[in-house]
């Protein structure tokens, strides 16, 4: 089982020098299964999908702030040797990319954000309810309810439901708090590297008005809006999300 500084990773393409590496940073209570086969195996593109501490098969405990998340992920590309990398975060993990372009400017070569925005306020119900260890499934249940579009596939909504409940309620309320407190809305426009924005069009979660706004803020940020998608974009169309991630990265200079 590949580990590097503590964390779990699968990587894909790893001889591929000539193509810019991608960092995939799944969103809260997740871990690196959180991402099609699609991404994590992206055609012709050197990738390594994460867990992030205390998630799926890596050690640890989970953080409570953004920018903790995002010094582990540092460490990570020091313990790789990865001077530099793309970075493609989903939900709580494109704040933890957008933290990260911020923190550390000549690690972050490109920034890809899927479902994201620059500040992740949290429903105070929702966080109530994730701070009872009692009520882990039904947290799990309405954030996933809350995830997914009115067409989806109902087995997505029953695997990713399986899926989140392998975390540790800890876990998943440590995300929610960070998550609540992340708010780069004055500081988005000092991000200066290549952006790609995806947000499904019935994203309920971080709707695409929040991708708007960093689109606005970002010079010559892409946006892209999955028609008919939830917050989970790229597990509802991943051909789609897949296609504009290569198209993107053929654009990066390396």
């Amino acid at each position: 089982m590949p580990t590097a500084a503590g964390l779990y990773y699968f990587a894909h393409g790893e001889d591929l020098y000539e193509r810019p590496p991608v960092l995939l940073l799944h969103g809260a209570g997740g871990s690196h299964l959180g991402w099609p086969p699609q991404l994590r195996r992206l055609s012709g593109q050197r990738v390594f999908t994460l867990d992030f501490p205390g998630h799926g098969k890596s050690e640890g405990v989970g953080r409570q702030d953004i920018d903790e998340y995002g010094k582990a992920i540092y460490e990570f590309m020091k313990a790789i040797r990865l001077s530099s990398a793309v970075i493609v975060g989903f939900s709580m993990g494109g704040a933890i990319a957008l933290s990260l372009t911020l923190q550390y400017k000549k690690r972050v070569i490109g920034l890809g954000l899927i479902g994201s925005g620059a500040k992740m306020r949290v429903a105070p119900s929702l966080l109530e309810m994730a701070a009872t260890p009692a009520s882990h499934q039904s947290t799990v249940q309405t954030v996933i309810e809350n995830s997914y579009s009115s067409t989806a596939d109902p087995r997505l909504k029953e695997l990713a439901i399986e899926h989140m409940m392998e975390t540790r309620p800890a876990v998943l309320y440590g995300d929610f708090l960070a998550c609540d407190a992340f708010d780069l809305m004055e500081r988005v426009n000092k991000v200066h590297v290549p952006t790609l924005l995806i947000c499904g069009s019935e994203d309920r979660m971080t709707p695409p008005n929040r991708s708007e706004y960093l689109q606005a803020k970002i010079e010559g940020a892409k946006l892209h809006i999955v028609n008919g998608a939830g917050h989970m974009a790229m597990i509802e169309q991943p051909d789609e999300v897949a296609s504009q991630l290569s198209e993107f990265l053929d654009r990066i200079p390396y």
